[in-house]
């Protein structure tokens, strides 16, 4: 039972998450020859103020840039 977890940051349109689930669980029904019904996908939101590059949060980037 092949297990995907993603992590992405919050604040997307569920859509655009139920897209995601729906690409990688072909791609590894492609890539394993496996049944779809044997694949799972977790989808994890994390806060812009708990993801951070280089010592910078996404939100106080994103602060810095409408500045």
């Amino acid at each position: 039972m092949p297990q995907v977890a993603i992590q992405v940051r919050s604040g997307r349109e569920p859509e655009s998450i139920r897209r995601l689930i729906s690409a990688v669980t072909e791609a590894v029904v492609t890539a394993l020859d496996t049944p779809a019904s044997t694949v799972r996908v977790i989808v994890t939101e994390v806060p812009t103020t708990h993801w951070a590059n280089g010592d910078v949060t996404l939100f106080e980037a994103a602060g810095a840039a409408r500045d």
